[in-house]
């Protein structure tokens, strides 16, 4: 699918800029730190990134910004190619921030040679102390004026593991006075004497990310260098590393709004606190944003893309009401899921007039609204499972399902009428008895009396038992989140997932991890693939059936 560049100002900038000869090729790039699961606000950046460079035969590279190896893990790593594969896509080079700690050590160098880098003794505080405020100028640190020499061989030292951690730093010389923070003298190298995933202990000092981006971006000959706009104030001192590094290529920077959806986390540090303290069963738990999560509830990637396509990019900040999502799910599901019953809390019903012992077998569409899927075999017997909510023994007016004296349709089978209320000794209904007339069997042309309700139902003696998981939102609050919101723990809903053990129809004793059916009534349904066994069905809810949401 192509992006729409009527609300892609991303795509315009491209088009202009091979038609003015700026560019032979368009070279773009997904670029994940790996400390963390992809979520879908991630999604948005790959389907822009992978899709501009698509729509313009270009490239896209998936790049590890691999430069805090506190934080990094080989697990996330994995977990990234495999979400950016399950989206669609497939990455033209895979490079690691680390591929470049040589050439980005050297251009440090050339930086504190040409007297625009030195190493700084102040401690974390201290520098935040003299950076000053958005109202007052920063002031210099007392060893600003160190010797390009006497920077060149601590610099050394620091790369050889002679300082503690924090102990130094190395500091770009900009501006302390400049109107933009981040060019006041921003920290580019700080010590860290822990192991990477990727460079093993060769390491014990590491660029930071706003040094080492760019140079990545210039290095890997990228043209347009996509980011949210919180790196919009960053884009100052993105230029300045790459003009003052003499890198060949020049790439640009261009911010767009992030992915904000109500009702969810989009932070990963927020994620990880969810996961860490047992919120949630784990990155992949079905009520997380999380791209695995999001596979695992049963979304689909092309719902996904083509929720990201419609959404459009641009300057603005915005946030998506999550029902936008649950849309596209729908209208992607609603041709591709086979229709089936499923009963989530089961009540017994003995139709007593069925003769003992007897079951048949009735026809039924398996999507009708693709007739080309064929019809699937439901049997019916004598006992069957219907919802408790589809009875009441006390209905108000309007209420068209079962209760005494009341007949309804079975969904492709016949009328039964409700003659008899069975209770335990604490006075709970456990059991109806019932009649049905052989008369009014779906698909036989029946034109007789009319019934008002329609219920789903699943033969009890063919019946398959099964776990049901549904699904509310996991943060209680329609707002969008703030990067800083320490109470989002508060918000967290109790009642975020609810467990019900029913019962399915016999056909569903095959299905398969991933496998997605439409339950009537009920919405639609993907089979965990991690707590399904051949003994026991779990089913996830992806989406409810209807929304009042409209695009």
């Amino acid at each position: 699918m192509e992006h729409n560049s009527s609300n892609n100002f991303i795509k315009n900038i491209i088009k202009e800029d091979l038609e003015a000869g700026k560019h032979d090729k368009i070279v773009t790039r997904f670029p994940p730190e790996p400390n963390g699961y992809l979520h879908i606000g991630h999604a948005k950046s790959i389907v822009l990134n992978f899709g501009v460079a698509d729509d313009f035969n270009g490239q896209t590279n998936l790049r590890f910004d691999d430069t805090n190896p506190l934080k990094e893990d080989v697990e996330y790593v994995n977990s990234i190619k495999e979400d950016v594969k399950w989206l669609g896509y497939e990455w033209d080079n895979l490079f690691f921030a680390s591929d470049y700690f040589d050439t980005m050590y050297n251009k440090a160098v050339l930086l504190i040679k040409k007297g625009l880098a030195y190493v700084d003794d102040l401690n974390a505080d201290e520098i935040r102390e003299y950076r000053g405020t958005l109202t007052e100028p920063g002031k210099n640190s007392p060893y600003r004026d160190r010797t390009s020499e006497e920077n060149l061989e601590l610099f050394e030292k620091m790369r050889n593991g002679e300082f503690a951690n924090g102990e130094k730093v190395l500091r770009a010389k900009i501006d302390m006075s400049s109107p933009n923070i981040n060019l006041r003298d921003p920290v580019i190298y700080r010590i860290s004497h822990t192991e990477h995933h990727n460079t093993g202990d060769k390491w014990c000092i590491y660029p930071m990310y706003a040094f080492a981006h760019p140079l990545e971006d210039a290095i890997e000959g990228v043209t347009h260098s996509l980011c949210t706009l919180e790196f919009e104030d960053q884009r100052p001192l993105y230029d300045w590393v790459i003009e003052k590094c003499e890198m060949e290529s020049t790439p640009r920077q261009y911010e767009f709004g992030r992915l904000n959806l109500t009702n969810t986390v989009m932070s990963k540090r927020k994620l990880k606190q969810l996961v860490d303290e047992k919120f949630v069963d784990g990155w992949d738990d079905p009520r997380m944003p999380t791209i695995s999560g999001l596979k695992r509830r049963g979304y689909t990637p092309e719902a996904i893309r083509a929720f990201c396509h419609e959404i459009g990019v641009s300057k603005a900040y915005g946030t998506v009401d999550s029902q936008m999502l649950e849309h596209f799910v729908r209208e992607d599901l609603k041709l591709k899921a086979p229709r089936t019953m499923g009963i989530i809390k089961p009540l017994k019903v003995v139709i007593t007039n069925y003769p003992e012992g007897e079951t048949e077998w009735l026809d039924a569409e398996i999507n009708p609204e693709v007739p080309e899927m064929g019809t699937r075999q439901i049997p019916f017997s004598r006992e069957i499972y219907i919802e408790q909510e589809d009875f009441m023994e006390n209905p108000p007016k309007k209420y068209f399902r079962l209760f005494p004296g009341n007949e309804v349709r079975l969904k492709h089978a016949y009328f039964i009428k409700c003659e008899e209320v069975i209770k335990d000794d604490e006075g709970n209904v456990i059991e109806l008895r019932c009649t049905y007339d052989p008369e009014t069997k779906s698909g036989t042309g029946f034109t007789g009396r009319k019934v008002k309700g329609t219920l789903h139902w699943v033969d009890a003696t063919h019946a398959v038992p099964a776990e049901f998981r549904n699904y509310q939102p996991l943060i209680l609050d329609e707002e969008a989140e703030e990067e800083e919101d320490k109470t989002f723990l508060e918000r967290v809903n109790p009642n975020s997932l609810e467990i019900f053990n029913g019962f399915v129809e016999p056909n569903m004793k095959e299905v398969k991890a991933h496998d997605k059916f439409q339950f009537f009534r009920h919405g639609y349904y993907n089979v965990d693939p991690k707590l399904t066994t051949n003994e026991h069905l779990v089913f996830n809810q992806i989406v409810s059936l209807k929304s009042s949401f409209k695009i």
